[in-house]
């Protein structure tokens, strides 16, 4: 499976997801949920430190295929995967 199918592949469930966790509690309310224990601390740092690992893969990348990766990071960094995900899915280089 290529990378671009495979991102195609997670987005189409994972926007669904997210639509109903922000429809339900709403976008604070996704971050709000994790500050009341220590395992939602947790769960919320190792989410932060697998988006900036994505981010020191991307951003790269996309300028050795001479993309502007900005757009890209700007979306990570308000979304968290939705920015890597439309990076796969919109690379036409691979």
């Amino acid at each position: 499976m290529n990378r671009r199918l495979l991102a195609i592949t997670l987005l189409i469930p994972f926007s669904v997801l997210s639509a109903y966790a922000v429809f339900k509690v709403g976008y604070m309310g996704i971050l709000d949920y994790h500050r009341h224990s220590p395992a939602g601390w947790q769960v919320f740092a190792d989410l932060v430190i697998a988006c900036l690992l994505c981010l020191l893969w991307l951003i790269p990348e996309a300028k050795q295929n001479g993309r502007n990766p900005w757009p890209f990071v700007v979306i990570t960094l308000l979304l968290g995967s939705f920015g890597p995900l439309f990076y796969l899915i919109t690379d036409k280089t691979k």
